[in-house]
């Protein structure tokens, strides 16, 4: 039986995580957990979960309430209280679905302390592929599993195939919220038109970079440094059913795809079985059903995030770290109006100029140019409010 540590578990992949092992309690056992401050939510997870004996709650508030009522539970919530969770639970693998540059630090803990890690958290990978993959080879004991459907797909086609067989690699994409507008037509966009998903239930920062198609740009980053394939040889293509969820085409130009309904219960399963199919009571894709499938040409212009974030892998260096905060810092910006959605990528690539790149950065200078770039951000959406 698994132990599990969850971090994230409040959030969307952190529901369905819970849900999926509940499903299957006789090889999963959670024992830790942890969110920034949704201390109702805590509760639950906490009450039905006796098998749970680490917390980490971001709020000091939020700590001493539920030290009160759960007073077996061990609480975490300074800043390296996380990492502390991580070293005191000896869990056999970690699911890191935080979001945001936060997740990097406990990824590259749990390696080091030679656990497997089921990651949700792209932004690990985008701002610190290289830093991942070195340690990953320090210790060949631990395994990174991904947790992102599209990647879990590329896994599944990926498996059969020789490097030479692979001629490249096919994220697909929704499109986002604002697929059918033009760029002219982003001018006055709302918040609450923004998150409106066609396909997917998720949380509100990754809905905004789905609108933005940065989160594909993320995903772009994300296989390179998870398959060792080339940029220029990894590319997207809108698909509005979201029935295929990516797909390689083969040096003889067949292809091969993974198909399957829009739950992420689907790719998380197959990341906590250790890239193993397994039994689950969920619905069909309906093939019957499916009258037509539809693929679109993606437009570059229309979502100039792509090529940041294609800039930012072929650059390497903190170039990726600088692409991720100054994004965190505008889709924050935009979530709280005060920042036009189609300004988003003209700040990002306004801070990505003004970088002085760091090569083979470490740790902590991921950390500097993190907090650099969020603030120069930040500074420059002042300065336009």
């Amino acid at each position: 039986m698994k132990k599990i540590v969850l971090l994230g578990a409040t959030g969307s992949v952190g529901r369905s995580t819970i849900s999926l092992i509940d499903d299957n309690k006789q090889d999963f056992e959670l024992i830790g957990v942890c969110c920034q401050k949704n201390i109702d939510a805590m509760r639950k997870i906490i009450s039905s979960h006796p098998s749970i004996h680490f917390c980490y709650i971001e709020s000091q508030e939020g700590t001493e309430i539920l030290k009160k009522e759960f007073p077996s539970v061990v609480f975490y919530n300074q800043e390296e209280g996380i990492l502390k969770l991580l070293e005191d639970s000896s869990c056999d693998l970690l699911v890191n679905a935080l979001v945001g540059f936060a997740g990097l630090v406990p990824t590259v803990k749990a390696l080091e302390l030679n656990l497997d890690v089921a990651l949700a958290n792209k932004e690990t990978l985008v701002v610190g592929g290289e830093l991942i993959n070195k340690l990953l080879k320090e210790h060949p004991l631990s395994h990174l599993y991904p947790i992102d459907s599209e990647h879990v797909a590329l896994s599944k086609c990926l498996k059969a195939k020789k490097d030479t067989d692979v001629l490249r690699l096919i994220l697909t994409a929704s499109g986002g919220s604002f697929r059918d507008l033009s760029r002219e037509e982003l001018q006055n966009v709302t918040v609450e038109d923004a998150l409106k998903h066609p396909s997917w239930s998720m949380g509100d920062k990754i809905t905004i970079d789905s609108a933005t198609m940065i989160n594909k740009g993320f995903e772009i980053i994300e296989a390179h440094y998870l398959f060792g394939i080339p940029e220029e040889r990894i590319d997207v293509l809108l698909h509005d059913e979201s029935v295929i969820h990516s797909m390689i085409e083969c040096s003889d130009h067949s292809f091969v795809a993974d198909l399957g309904i829009a739950d992420m219960r689907i790719p998380i399963s197959y990341a906590l079985y250790g890239e193993c199919y397994h039994h689950n009571d969920l619905p069909s894709l309906d093939l019957e059903k499916m009258q037509t499938l539809h693929f679109r040409k993606l437009d570059n212009k229309r979502y100039p995030g792509l090529a940041l974030a294609r800039r930012a892998l072929k650059t390497k260096g903190t170039l990726p770290c600088v692409l991720n905060a100054a994004n965190e810092a505008c889709n924050l910006a935009f979530r709280t109006n005060k920042l036009k959605f189609n300004r988003i990528e003209t700040i990002i690539e306004k801070v990505m100029d003004s970088h002085r790149i760091i090569d083979n950065p470490t740790l902590d200078d991921l950390v500097y140019v993190n907090s650099w770039a969020y603030q120069e951000a930040w500074r420059l959406i002042e300065e336009e409010m």
